[in-house]
């Protein structure tokens, strides 16, 4: 097998590697690319190719994350991660971890580990390096990346819910609150949120936004329920997607192009958060993207001639 072949075979793996490390879709993209480049410029033949590349594509990773953590302290509001369709690497040994960690609430909790912190945790956690491996990629010993591990475990475990919601139930759950949606019933849309649920979107500063979350289950339906008829007066449309793993939509203006993402966490039988990404710099890896401001003097102007 050529170079490109071994690099292809592994890209799924380390883009994997690379968005969990970053939550970003470009960024992640970016590290693998450059990964391919110090691979086809080596002279020589590592021992693993597999080994050598996650190395690679790890401290890339780490890299930038350091110094995408200082922009991310002066982000104009919440920041999510970028929405993802779909995770490209398949392990069916280590399906439910791969499936949860590339969850929004996952990544945001990652966030609160250092890159070092964060590396090792994925690569262990996640995808079950050695700790030889993980040594080699982060440039510490095994017994320095064993306490990362450590604390590491103590951050995520400390910020993990304590019921989990199988995926049947989730999806269940999710039609029901993008129906209520659609028809605009506010009380319908009560009784799927958690007492304390919030509403979150992350714009950037970019577009109209949220001035601060939404919380608790009758604050989040009465705005929910308010302003989503108005888009769809406006023909905005969402299309039920499953988006990091969890249930969520996309929303279209009226040429397909793309708005924002929604993303809901569902524990315990009930809505805990939604979130929506709507800043365009996050959405651009999924399509062409419309012009949310727009969207926003038309929803004022459909409310103003409201009888």
């Amino acid at each position: 097998m050529g170079k490109v072949e071994e690099f292809e075979e592994l890209r799924p793996l380390l883009f994997s590697i690379a968005y969990r490390i970053l939550g970003s879709v470009g960024e992640a993209e970016d590290a693998v690319q450059e990964t391919w480049l110090r691979y086809d410029g080596s002279a020589t033949r590592p021992t693993s190719v597999k080994a050598f590349l996650s190395a690679t594509v790890t401290r890339l990773s780490i890299d930038v994350l350091r110094s995408a953590r200082v922009r991310r302290e002066e982000y104009v509001g919440p920041w999510f991660p970028e929405p993802l369709l779909s995770d490209p690497y398949d392990d069916p040994a280590r399906s439910v971890e791969l499936a949860d960690s590339v969850s929004m609430a996952a990544l945001l909790l990652l966030e609160r580990l250092s890159p070092l912190e964060r590396a090792v945790f994925v690569l262990r956690e996640v995808f079950g390096f050695g700790f030889d491996e993980i040594a080699e990629a982060v440039g510490r010993s095994e017994e320095a990346c064993r306490q990362l591990l450590v604390r590491s475990r103590r951050h995520m475990q400390a910020g993990r819910p304590r019921f989990a919601a199988d995926s049947r139930e989730r999806q269940e759950l999710a039609t029901r609150f993008f129906d209520a949606l659609k028809d605009g019933d506010v009380g319908g849309l009560r009784n799927l949120l958690a007492a304390d649920v919030t509403l979150v979107g992350d714009g950037g500063g970019k577009t109209p936004q949220l001035a601060r979350a939404v919380i608790g289950a009758d604050n989040v339906a009465r705005v929910l329920g308010t302003v989503f008829p108005l888009m769809f007066q406006v023909d905005v449309s969402f299309e039920p997607q499953q988006l990091n793993g969890q249930p969520g939509a996309i929303l279209r203006d009226r040429d397909g192009r793309i708005l924002h993402t929604m993303v809901l966490d569902v524990l315990d039988g009930q809505i805990q958060t939604v979130r929506a990404v709507i800043n365009p710099d996050k959405l651009g890896h999924l399509g062409p993207v419309g012009d949310a401001w727009a969207l926003d003097r038309e929803v004022k102007l459909v409310r103003r001639q409201a009888p």
